[in-house]
């Protein structure tokens, strides 16, 4: 599922987070919401970064996406 299909379902909290720590980390609670929302990130989409030790993260695409919706920018 793509980004745009998953962040439309997200809460306002959830996409406040996300905007809040763009680019670092994704709780393990957000990744949840993402998941319950439809974005698998087990999968191997476009906004599925990194995955470790230190934790989950958003592509580099993912989070410009975010900058953009943080700064209502089309896109």
């Amino acid at each position: 599922m793509e980004i745009i299909e998953w962040w439309a379902k997200l809460d306002s909290d959830t996409k406040a987070w996300l905007i809040a720590h763009n680019g670092e980390a994704v709780s393990p609670e957000v990744v949840s919401r993402i998941a319950s929302a439809g974005g698998s990130v087990t999968s191997n989409a476009w906004w599925v970064g990194e995955s470790g030790p230190n934790g989950f993260f958003l592509s580099d695409e993912a989070v410009d996406r975010i900058e953009t919706a943080a700064n209502d920018e089309p896109g």
